[in-house]
């Protein structure tokens, strides 16, 4: 699984989604583009391109299309030099919840990126997931990353109405509102978690891990 695997991305079974995405490009570090919208488009339309041909089975090709998604949007932030990450990561006192993608700032504690391709009314556990999380940490945020403009703003419109509880805002990975989501992280002062251990991951990307690996590239 290369890069993906010994920056600790992928895990074992993820075995056809890592190959999928590995394929696509040599790299993560080989794609060029101007902004981090048109690298989430340019990496789903490259796999748009192969996935009928690599995954025939209906049912299984879902489940993949969110395994590509994460793996796009990690690959980004290292891209953009937003570290440390943590994947698939729990959280202290918030029992039963793997959380996609957290970070850990100074100034809101946990960000939780939860990544969906489409979701209709499959936001409903995103936004469970907020809550549990925000009732441990108050000023912690929640944001739902997808890639459908449909689903993304009919949950604008429920977030905007008090309709939800958690999140904090939905945004579309190949749209503007990301380029600038992004540059927001960028400005926080991002740090592993507390020696409370706040946040539990073994699949954790540091720029030190990142650096030690390009150096072996």
């Amino acid at each position: 699984m290369g890069i993906l695997k010994e920056l600790n991305i992928v895990k074992a079974d993820e075995g056809q989604a890592a190959t999928i995405f590995e394929d696509l490009y040599p790299t993560f570090l080989d794609l060029e583009y101007s902004n981090p919208a048109e690298y989430v488009r340019k990496y789903w339309e490259s796999y748009l391109e192969i996935r009928l041909q690599r995954i025939p089975n209906e049912q299984k090709r879902r489940g993949i299309n969110g395994k590509i998604l994460e793996y796009i949007i990690s690959t980004l932030l290292i891209r953009e030099n937003i570290f440390p990450i943590f994947i698939n990561a729990k959280v202290a006192f918030v029992p039963n919840i793997n959380y996609d993608i957290l970070l850990f700032s100074k100034e809101n504690g946990p960000i939780c990126l939860s990544v969906k391709t489409s979701f209709r009314e499959r936001y409903k556990q995103a936004d469970l997931e907020a809550m549990a999380l925000k009732n441990v940490h108050r000023i912690s945020r929640c944001f739902l990353i997808t890639l459908s403009d449909n689903d993304a703003n009919s949950l604008s419109e429920k977030i905007l109405k008090g309709d939800t509880f958690g999140l904090n805002d939905v945004i579309v990975a190949t749209s503007n509102k990301f380029n600038e989501f992004i540059k927001e992280l960028k400005e926080l002062n991002l740090s592993l978690s507390p020696s409370v251990n706040v946040i539990e991951s073994t699949q954790i990307i540091t720029k030190e891990n990142f650096h030690e690996i390009l150096i072996r590239q």
